[in-house]
């Protein structure tokens, strides 16, 4: 009896330890974020070793933004290691999701294949939308190796405290740990410190079970610019405010003592809407054409030449190309999700297809707007910011494209890159190892355009 008795308090005190241990490998995640956990394995003795690295969105967070409105934090940052005082030069189109996507494949929009943020695919015969959440977990929009896959496949554990495409499972692979897309809650500030309070919360966890790369969106400025306008003190506000978040960060990763690298960008940049909407079939009978927004897909060719025939003589506030004449510098005329003809804003100008349907009420454009052609309208130009131990201290960057952030940030977390369209040249002066042995992985392109098959 005394024996059975003894088993029987060695099974409770075994059960409770390992109910312990568990209960110790779950991170204390703030409930206002709700996070999916894929058990992807533990990191590899060689990701173990690897420092960290923190990418930070700040949507819409123009390159002006900060010295004008005095972000103490984010300028801080900038002197501790590098920044663009001059901004970053996104890729055309200068919109969230394209550009998103772009950072963290290295890939041009039309070669990742979002090449807006709502398009359609004659293939498919679907379209895509960023508030369609089938299509959005649907990988088989998506080409290229975005970096949580990157560094999942190589034995590193990862963590999207939301990113566009980290809800799809691309390549067979998904992050670690990532975050639903809810754009009802993406700008209050509950969810906005439950972001921060989450990656700081993962990086307590176990050697063996921690996040080496973790992402984390924020949507302002980005909703304030459009509904204001990019000079509007409400949109100041919001750029207090994510400058205040910067701060937190830094403070609670410092205090983590674990050697981690804080890179804090944007996508894209804000302008102030000129002019009424353009409505592109007040210049040319669209019947046959497919539409999105000012995106024309023609289902015959004769359709398409007759349309570009008229708009191309249209107005000046826009330009009209045949797809395959789009200026090579603007890495937008081999993908047929771009359409034909292909309508290109010569400045910040509202320009859709259609009015709205009878009985649907017309709405003015938005007080601020993006999507443009850099060179065009300087305004597009995005934020860089990055500290830490593999970063130099104290040093500026002309302004560069964004394709090359994907080598760069590879290199920091020991990863080798896939296929890229940038060049770690660009930004290797700005690592404290200068980058060299990896300098060869450098402008590497890829050769299929087309989305990844599932």
């Amino acid at each position: 009896m005394l024996m059975r008795l003894v088993r029987w308090l060695q099974g409770v005190l075994a059960i409770a330890a390992v109910s312990a241990v568990l209960s110790a490998q779950q991170p204390a995640l703030n409930p206002a974020l709700p996070l999916i956990h894929i058990d992807n394995g533990s990191n590899s003795a060689a990701a173990q070793k690897a420092h960290y690295l923190v990418l930070v969105s700040l949507d819409g967070f123009r390159w002006d933004y900060a010295k004008r409105d005095g972000a103490a934090h984010l300028l801080a940052l900038g002197k501790q290691g590098v920044w663009a005082p001059q901004g970053m030069l996104p890729s055309f189109p200068s919109l969230t999701f394209p550009n998103h996507f772009t950072i963290v494949t290295g890939l041009y929009p039309e070669h990742h294949g979002l090449i807006a943020n709502s398009f359609y695919d004659e293939t498919k015969k679907a379209r895509y939308a960023i508030s369609d959440p089938a299509v959005v977990t649907d990988g088989s929009w998506y080409a290229g190796v975005p970096l949580w896959s990157l560094a999942e496949s190589q034995g590193m554990r990862t963590a999207c405290l939301f990113w566009p495409g980290s809800e799809a499972e691309i390549g067979g692979r998904r992050p670690s740990w990532y975050a639903r897309f809810d754009n009802k809650t993406q700008a209050t500030e509950e969810v906005e410190q439950a972001r921060l309070d989450d990656a700081v919360a993962l990086l307590k966890l176990p050697e063996g079970q921690r996040p080496h790369f973790i992402t984390i969106y924020y949507s302002e400025p980005d909703h304030a610019g459009h509904q204001y306008g990019p000079d509007a003190p409400e949109t100041r506000a919001a750029v207090h405010r994510m400058d205040v978040l910067v701060g937190k960060l830094k403070a609670a990763l410092d205090a983590t003592q674990l050697p981690i690298d804080l890179v804090v960008i944007s996508d894209h940049g804000m302008a102030k809407t000129e002019g009424p909407w353009i409505t592109l079939d007040k210049f040319a009978d669209l019947t046959g054409f497919e539409t999105v927004g000012q995106l024309l897909y023609g289902k015959s060719e004769e359709d398409r030449v007759r349309v570009y025939n008229k708009l191309k003589q249209a107005t000046s506030q826009f330009v009209a190309y045949r797809r395959k004449d789009v200026p090579a510098g603007l890495h937008y005329n081999q993908n047929a999700r771009e359409g034909d003809p292909v309508i290109i804003a010569t400045g910040p100008y509202a320009i859709r297809a259609h009015e709205p349907e009878a009985g649907k009420a017309d709405t003015p454009p938005k007080a601020g707007s993006h999507g443009f052609d850099v060179q065009a309208v300087p305004q597009m130009k995005a934020s860089f910011f990055a500290a830490g131990p593999d970063i130099v201290a104290g040093k500026t960057v002309a302004p560069f494209e964004n394709v090359n952030l994907y080598p760069w940030m590879a290199h920091i977390l020991g990863l080798s890159p896939a296929k890229n369209d940038g060049s770690l040249n660009i930004l290797a002066g700005t690592l404290r190892d200068n980058g060299m042995e990896a300098q060869q992985e450098a402008a590497m392109t890829p050769t299929t355009p087309e989305p990844v098959k599932p």
